[in-house]
């Protein structure tokens, strides 16, 4: 499980260190294989690539009435592998889809992980703060 926010700066080639804690299971659990796509939110969700090979197979057995889901999802989907130095690129279609700039966040999310720039997540979580279900919040005892 995947948890967590981690602020990273995209290199000048587009690459992204994957932070330690992550990289370990990573290349134990998936061999650094990594599938990086477009979420309709905006951003990135980067998969670790057993877990998209499913949600892949799910998401192309959607009705004909989910086409540009489809086209989003799949197609932007790029097979990404940790190097050496534990870096993915990030395409420039992807980097220019989501807006990213250099500065970015990278946020742990159970079995994925969401990719925004970072003052682009900045002013997205206030908004979703401030537009919590009250109903949601009251399954959960903090």
């Amino acid at each position: 499980m995947f948890q967590g926010s981690n602020a990273l700066t995209l290199d000048a080639k587009g690459r992204m260190s994957i932070p330690a804690r992550y990289r370990d299971a990573l290349l134990a659990d998936e061999r650094g294989g990594l599938t990086l796509t477009q979420h309709p939110d905006g951003c990135l969700i980067l998969y670790p690539r057993s877990i998209w090979e499913t949600k892949r197979a799910q998401i192309a057995a959607l009705p004909a009435s989910a086409r540009p889901l489809q086209r989003l999802l799949l197609g932007s989907a790029m097979d990404v592998d940790m190097d050496g130095a534990g870096r993915i690129l990030v395409s420039p279609e992807l980097r220019a889809a989501a807006g990213l700039s250099r500065e970015v966040m990278l946020l742990g999310l159970g079995s994925n992980f969401e990719l925004w720039d970072r003052e682009q997540w900045e002013a997205r979580s206030l908004q979703d703060v401030k537009q919590l279900d009250p109903a949601i919040l009251e399954q959960i005892s903090f």
